[in-house]
């Protein structure tokens, strides 16, 4: 009788407990989640703003293309107090805010100057837009700047502060 209790004892140990191997297997899945969860939740200022910064840069390069296709002018206004942004021509018109509290830095046109405050309209004609653009975005420690180039309507994005 006694050792009919102490094989159901043992069995009963067995069933409850986990094994070493469980427990890695637990351990890894556990460490792996958390390397791939983890690293997006740091520097979410620098995707978030170079996101922006991309989303102005295909907006520039939109109407650059639209202009010359439909040899229309479009207006582009960049409004730096509310962080916004919107083109508009006869038949189109769109507005954007920025995203995650992205903001504008400053803008430069050769024409205006670096502007830090305000509204900056942009002329995009049937022959493209009239000069450059450099646009600077920030948001706590990440900058990034979008730079269109006026003679072949190339908007690119560059991690930093760059003139």
């Amino acid at each position: 009788m006694e050792k009919s209790i102490m094989r159901t004892f043992r069995i009963g140990m067995n069933k409850s407990a986990f094994t070493l191997i469980e427990l890695i297997i637990v351990i890894f899945i556990i460490s792996l989640t958390s390397a791939l969860i983890l690293p997006n939740l740091w520097g979410t200022s620098e995707r978030a703003v170079k996101s922006e910064a991309k989303r102005i840069g295909n907006t520039l390069r939109y109407v650059y293309d639209e202009a010359i296709g439909k040899k229309k002018t479009y207006l582009v206004k960049i409004d730096l107090d509310r962080n916004s942004w919107a083109f508009e021509s006869e038949n189109e018109s769109r507005n954007f805010k920025m995203k995650d509290n992205v903001m504008f830095k400053d803008i430069i046109v050769p024409s205006l100057g670096e502007i830090s405050f305000g509204e900056v309209t942009l002329k995009f004609g049937p022959m493209g837009s009239e000069e450059p653009v450099l646009i600077h975005l920030m948001k706590d420690d990440a900058e990034y700047t979008v730079t269109f180039n006026h003679i072949n309507g190339r908007a690119k994005v560059h991690e930093g502060y760059k003139l």
